[in-house]
């Protein structure tokens, strides 16, 4: 008898510890829940973290994110308005704001992710639709970080836009969300990963790109030319003024030195008869060193200056 109430007591133990296992259950910081029976929510979502109860058996604890979750959509090949072919890549950050709302309407994360492809994969193709390529790529009609004729050829290239890349953001966000709002979730923040031309086209955009670069290439070729060309001719100019300067100077200098030499000798001359002789004698031996070689025969006549000084020579 009493090795049947021992039995009986150990079965009440575990069946109490099996009961009371089945009621109790932990919320992590990261998580909140839902708490269903027969698979209907009983009661308010449960999202402060602590040790929680429900009925055992008939009851189940639902665990859902609290952090942020990311969705990243898959490259879709989508029309601009003027008709350009381009494959847009996004994600986008999204969080479960009401979790009882949330597992009414979508059950789960699996559910959530598919049903945002549609959400937001649609506003992204009646955006990028409705707007002009340059929309999508660009942000602000800021001007290029460059001066004087790049800044010119470059910034009257570059057409104005009216939205921009940002705002078609922002509106896909709010178009999004605006679709969310029943569903227990709310969309953080959306953003373009990526905006490439479809391959066919990719080739002939990058030529006329490259085109374009080599004609301001040749622009900047031809204008430095020019300024080359300038600046040599100034520098010829300059330099034929110095040149004649220079001449001019040293004419001036030289006809300064023999004016004066001149008079030299011309006061050597009139002193004395010594001096006039010397003077003469000086002359002749220039005017002689100038005309003969040992090649040169003369023929003097007695009479000559330069027989009579020679004769004296002797």
């Amino acid at each position: 008898m009493n090795k049947n109430r021992i039995i009986a007591v150990v079965v009440i133990a575990f069946l109490a510890l099996i009961t009371l296992m089945g009621s109790i259950f932990v919320v992590d910081e990261t998580e909140q829940v839902v708490v269903t029976q027969f698979g209907k929510p009983v009661g308010d979502a449960i999202t402060e973290p602590g040790l929680k109860f429900k009925a055992p058996f008939i009851q189940t604890a639902n665990f859902f994110e609290k952090r942020f979750l990311e969705w990243d959509g898959d490259p879709n090949q989508i029309p601009t308005k003027d008709k350009k072919f381009i494959f847009v890549d996004t994600y986008a950050r999204w969080q479960i704001v009401d979790p009882l709302q949330f597992f009414k309407r979508l059950r789960n994360e699996l559910g959530a992710q598919s049903r945002l492809d549609d959400i937001l994969d649609g506003e992204t193709r009646d955006f990028i639709a409705n707007h002009d390529l340059i929309e999508a790529v660009r942000t602000s009609n800021r001007q290029p970080l460059s001066v004087g004729v790049i800044s010119e050829m470059i910034g009257d290239s570059l057409e104005s836009i009216e939205v921009g890349r940002e705002k078609i953001q922002a509106m896909i966000l709010q178009a999004a969300n605006e679709q969310t709002e029943d569903l227990g979730v709310k969309i953080l923040d959306f953003r373009f990963k990526r905006i490439n031309y479809v391959e066919d086209v990719r080739t002939q955009v990058y030529e006329r790109m490259k085109s374009e670069r080599y004609r301001i290439a040749d622009k900047f070729r031809s204008e430095g030319q020019g300024e080359a060309s300038r600046i040599n001719g100034e520098k010829e100019r300059e330099l034929k003024t110095i040149r004649s300067q220079a001449f001019r100077e040293a004419e001036e200098i030289m006809g300064k030195a023999d004016g004066e030499a001149a008079a030299v000798y011309s006061s050597a001359y009139n002193r004395s008869t010594s001096a006039r002789n010397l003077y003469s004698f000086m002359k002749s031996m220039e005017t002689f060193e100038k005309t003969f070689d040992d090649k040169t025969h003369v023929i003097i006549s007695t009479d000559s200056e330069l027989y009579r000084y020679l004769k004296s020579s002797d």
